[in-house]
């Protein structure tokens, strides 16, 4: 059987913080190669740019990493030779083809893109998505009986449940 990028990682774990997130993140970056394709799916705030950190770290490119919310997209090239991290942010976008048509570079570059579920279909044959959940317990958690708390009420350093699966 032929290991590629992320299958060792495929499944659920909990992440029990920002520190820990940006660990899985670097792991993840040192496992990724040109060519690969991250959708990140989660909630606001729930450690998906500090995951693109840590995959950023693991990738050895130029940073900072920060949320590309005003600017789509962000391309952080590489500072060893390696591929450039495209970091995208999808929320704006409308469809799947206004992600096209930002005209990134795929095959040469790993592309994160976050809020891109349901965006990336047709644009590699396969990708790897991290889904993001808050714990149903603790303080400042989504809470099973009463909905979502407020964002400002939710724990920055509360666990998160992260699911890796391979795509489609």
């Amino acid at each position: 059987m032929v290991v590629n990028g992320l299958d060792p990682l495929v499944g659920t774990r909990e992440v029990p913080s920002p520190h820990d997130m940006e660990q899985l993140g670097e792991e993840m970056g040192r496992m990724l190669r040109p060519g690969d394709l991250v959708v990140l799916t989660g909630p606001l705030g729930a450690g998906k740019t500090t995951l693109t950190r840590g995959i950023a770290q693991g990738l050895s490119v130029r940073g900072p990493v920060q949320s590309p919310t005003f600017v789509i997209a962000r391309t952080h090239p590489s500072l060893v030779g390696g591929a450039p991290l495209v970091h995208v942010d999808a929320y704006r976008l409308g469809s799947p083809a206004e992600l096209d048509d930002l005209d990134i570079d795929f095959e040469a570059s790993v592309v994160i893109v976050e809020w891109g579920r349901g965006m990336v279909d047709g644009l590699r044959e396969a990708w790897w998505e991290v889904e993001f959940d808050r714990e149903w317990h603790g303080r400042g958690q989504d809470d099973a009986c009463y909905g979502v708390a407020h964002e400002a009420e939710l724990d920055a350093d509360a666990p998160r449940l992260v699911t890796i699966t391979r795509r489609p």
